[in-house]
């Protein structure tokens, strides 16, 4: 049973992006350039094809609750539209990436901190969030720091009788 899920940016802020070629939120232009690095696009949840792909860079904010601390940075999406991913496990092309999980309560109080390197499982993601009592957290690159997806927690389902 899932426990939590796994999700890129909403489609329309990737649709906005690449219609306007400006961040949301910002207003700072975007820039489109074929893919020099492997990203990933933080809509599909995808590595770029290097030097095969465009990508669009562009000013992001992950926190949506009220009162959280402001984080801004830079990410990228796909140039051409890409399927958005939402899945209850951590993408395949995430299991190889440098990253950090960043535990957060609501209202954007954070619980924790882990580096976890190129070792990225659904059962540390489980235990992050079984140990700190997170609702989401904020999966970063760990080599740039910037924000790669969320995770929520799902809501426990309540034992039958």
């Amino acid at each position: 049973m899932a426990r939590f899920r796994i999700s890129g940016i909403p489609n329309a802020l990737a649709a906005e992006v690449r219609q306007t070629l400006r961040a949301p939120a910002y207003g700072h232009p975007a820039s489109r350039e074929p893919a020099t690095g492997y990203g990933p696009c933080r809509h599909c949840l995808r590595s770029f094809a290097i030097g095969r792909e465009d990508r669009i860079l562009f000013t992001y904010q992950p926190f949506v609750e009220p009162g959280s601390l402001p984080a801004p940075g830079p990410v990228f999406i796909h140039a051409e539209d890409c399927e958005h991913y939402v899945g209850s496990t951590l993408p395949s092309d995430f299991r190889t990436l440098p990253l950090v999980f960043e535990a957060y309560r609501n209202g954007g109080w954070q619980a924790a901190q882990e580096r976890i390197g190129t070792g990225a499982s659904d059962e540390r993601l489980e235990a992050l969030f079984d140990r700190t009592g997170a609702d989401y957290v904020h999966i970063r690159n760990a080599e740039a720091g910037c924000f790669m997806a969320r995770a929520e927690r799902l809501a426990p389902v309540p034992a039958r009788r």
